[in-house]
Formats: C-alpha cells, sequence, structure tokens
C-alpha cells in the first residue's frame, strides 16, 4: 500500500493554519500596543496587538492574577471546550478552573498568546504595516521580546505585579525571563520542563527542524501567505513536526505503544508504514492546519537563542536577581530538555528548593500529560501566597473587545 494513500481523501493544507482574519474569536480578547515595541535587535516592531484569554474575576488591585505561558505550538487556549475559534480543548484544562489547582474562583487567570504566534498575536503571518502578510519581513524575537510584550499586555490590563507566573517548555523559558528581568512584577515563580539556556543539543534539534521548513519549495523565501492551498511549506512543517514529537515523547512510551509493528493493512518497505510511523504522521497533519510555518521558524529561533544569563554576567548570576518563591520541576524521561538542567535551575534559584520530579513514561510532554503530578505543583506555589479575595474592578483597563483581526 502506498503509504500517502490514507491521506489522499483530506483537503489539501492551506499555505498557512493559523489563525485567519474573519476566524470566529472564540474567547479571544485582544490588547494593542501603541508605540512599536523596541527589539533586542534594535528594530522597532510597529502595530504589536497580543490575543489573550482570562479566566476567573481580577481584584481591584491586580493582586490575583495568575500568568499562565504555553510552549511552541500551544496558544491562549488554556482552558475550556473546543468550539468556534478553538479548535481543540484547553491545553491544560484540568488545572485551571473552579476548584481545580488554579482555582479561578480565587485567581484571576490571563493567557497571551506569545508574540511571533500566529492564533491571533502578531506574528509572520498578520498583517504588516502594507497590509500585506509581514512573512519574510517579520523580524527575529528573542524571549526576552516576547516578554517586554507581555509586560505590555499586564500595563493595559491594569496588573502591576503577577502572583504567579507560570509556564512550561517554552511557556517555561519566559516565565523564567519575567523572573530575571521583572522580579518586582514577578509574585512567585513555577518552571516546568526548561532550561535556564538552550544547550547545544536543543540548539541542534530546532535548527534541523527550521532546516526542513525552509528547504520547501513552498516555503518561498517566506513569502507563501497567499499561496492557494497545497501550495505553502506544509510539508516542510509536517517534518519538523515529526521530528519534534519524537523528542517530546519519551523512548519507553514509544516502544510500549508501537514496537516495529506495522500500521495495519500496511507493509513497511512497499510503500507502507510502521505503526510510529503512522502516528508521526498524523500529528504532523494536524499542526500544519493549525499552525503557520514561518511562526514555527520564528518561535524556534528565540528558543534556539534563549540565555537568561546573556549580558548579565552569566547564568548563576542573573538567576539572583529571581529572588521570588520559585518551584522548578522536571519530567524523569525527557530527553529534549533532560532533568539534570532543571536540578542546576533549582539550585541556582534563591527562592527554590530542590527540583520536583514528574515520573512519566513520556518524555517531554509529560509536563502537559501529568496533570494529576502537576496540579499539587501548582497548588503548593500558590498556597504559599497570600490568598485573594476577588471583587470586582469596576476602573480596570479595558482592552479591545474580541476582535477578528
Amino acid at each position: 500500500m502506498n503509504r500517502t494513500a490514507p491521506h489522499r481523501a483530506r483537503p489539501l493544507p492551506p499555505a498557512s493554519g493559523g489563525r485567519r482574519e474573519g476566524d470566529p474569536p472564540g474567547r479571544r480578547r485582544w490588547a494593542a500596543i501603541e508605540d512599536p515595541l523596541p527589539l533586542e535587535s534594535g528594530v522597532r516592531l510597529p502595530g504589536v496587538r497580543l490575543a489573550y484569554e482570562t479566566w476567573g474575576q481580577r481584584a481591584a488591585d491586580g493582586s490575583n492574577a495568575v500568568l499562565v505561558l504555553h510552549a511552541l505550538t500551544g496558544d491562549s487556549h488554556v482552558a475550556g471546550a473546543a468550539g468556534p475559534g478553538h479548535p481543540t480543548p484547553g491545553w491544560w484544562d484540568a488545572l485551571v478552573g473552579p476548584g481545580r489547582a488554579v482555582d479561578t474562583d480565587r485567581w484571576f487567570v490571563v493567557a497571551p498568546n506569545v508574540l511571533g504566534g500566529c492564533q491571533g498575536s502578531t506574528g509572520p503571518s498578520s498583517r504588516g504595516p502594507d497590509g500585506t502578510p509581514w512573512g519574510p519581513l517579520f523580524p527575529y524575537l528573542s524571549v526576552r521580546d516576547q516578554v517586554a510584550a507581555e509586560a505590555a499586555l499586564a500595563d493595559a490590563l491594569g496588573i502591576d505585579r503577577w502572583a504567579a507566573v507560570v509556564g512550561g517548555s517554552m511557556g517555561g523559558m519566559r516565565a523564567l525571563e519575567w523572573a530575571v528581568s521583572r522580579p518586582g512584577r514577578t509574585g512567585s515563580l513555577l518552571v516546568l520542563a526548561a532550561p535556564a539556556a538552550a544547550s547545544a543539543e536543543q540548539i541542534a534539534w530546532g535548527s534541523v527542524q527550521i532546516g526542513a521548513i525552509r528547504s520547501d519549495p513552498g516555503w518561498r523565501g517566506g513569502d507563501y501567505h497567499r499561496a492557494p492551498p497545497g501550495g505553502g511549506p506544509h510539508r516542510g512543517l509536517g517534518q519538523a513536526r515529526r521530528i519534534a514529537h519524537i523528542t517530546y515523547r519519551g523512548e519507553p512510551e514509544l516502544n510500549s505503544r508501537f514496537g516495529g509493528r506495522a500500521q495495519p493493512g500496511e507493509r513497511p518497505g512497499h510503500g507502507g508504514r510502521y505503526r510510529v510511523e503512522s502516528y508521526l504522521d498524523h500529528h504532523a497533519d494536524k499542526l500544519v492546519r493549525r499552525f503557520d510555518a514561518g511562526s514555527y521558524v520564528t518561535l524556534t529561533e528565540a528558543m534556539n537563542g534563549h540565555d537568561v544569563g546573556r549580558g548579565r554576567g552569566g547564568i548563576a548570576r542573573a538567576l539572583r536577581r529571581a529572588d521570588m518563591p520559585a518551584l522548578v520541576a522536571g519530567v524523569d524521561s525527557d530527553r529534549l530538555y533532560p532533568l539534570p538542567q532543571q536540578e542546576r535551575l533549582a539550585a541556582l534559584l534563591p527562592g527554590a528548593d530542590a527540583v520536583r520530579t514528574i515520573s512519566s513514561p513520556c518524555g517531554h510532554d509529560g509536563f502537559l500529560i501529568e496533570t494529576e503530578q502537576v496540579g499539587p505543583l501548582v497548588r503548593e506555589l500558590l498556597a504559599s501566597l497570600p490568598q485573594p479575595r476577588p471583587r470586582p474592578a469596576p476602573s480596570a483597563p479595558a482592552p479591545s473587545a474580541p476582535s477578528p483581526t
């Protein structure tokens, strides 16, 4: 059987799977940054908008605000059902809501779509100054630039200081950058499955994925957003996803689920696939229909450049700035961001004790999957803080209402 046969009935992938103008807004709101955003590179990025979602009620003084930051291909939809504007349920739905680990009867939760992303925030697929998609003209971003945009969002929401900043993987990098660059605005910190700086191996994995996208003829130098369905870099983006997904999951899990078995009805070596190949194909196909290749490149480049010690006298010196209560956790089977990286991070953060270990066969994705282990960590951190009693905040600023742009 030809390995492409199962996919022939599927519609051609769009040039970009990111959110498009006119799509339902779902629960998103938007905040506009009026002045051009200064980037580390020296470029000033105009017209920045961040999409975000909120849960719970903000206290009048904003003291109960919790910032939750997503990973590479995540978005602002942390909690809630699938529906118009949100093709999948919240990626941490088990942890955020009334009576859950982040109890929205007490805490006001804010989750932005990262700058450079493709689910409502300014990125390569959004309109640039000339009214057409930014495409190849979109500038290089660092994790520090992304946090600067999130700080502007906090300003727009009237939040001077987050009670807690929480994130895993790429979200953990941003959470850590919040703590180092803005310790006075970070009341407490939870970092899951993320390092203080990207290692050579992690940069190598990211670079191979970027190369897969850029080698696709449909990439067109990054100027593909107006291409017809099937004319974008979906093959390269799909290959990048396959590579990444191998690093996200643990070897014991893959072996127990798939082993060396063939996909039913197919013959490996004769045009067919192994079950694990079918699994990777499935995740590749899903991603190209909901994500933008330019955003994938932009965000991966930002992750590759992550280093909280850059220009700050090194990692140890930089982390001394982050003296708030902190909790660091890693996954014991994580081969992308191995547990020793979190052990070092926990040892260097003044407000952290020993690293917490999430036990899982699922590899890096354990920080998303093992909610029964992650939930108590979140509760522990929040329980150490003054417990808020939210009340209406009639004077709170109101960023722009839901919009299709």
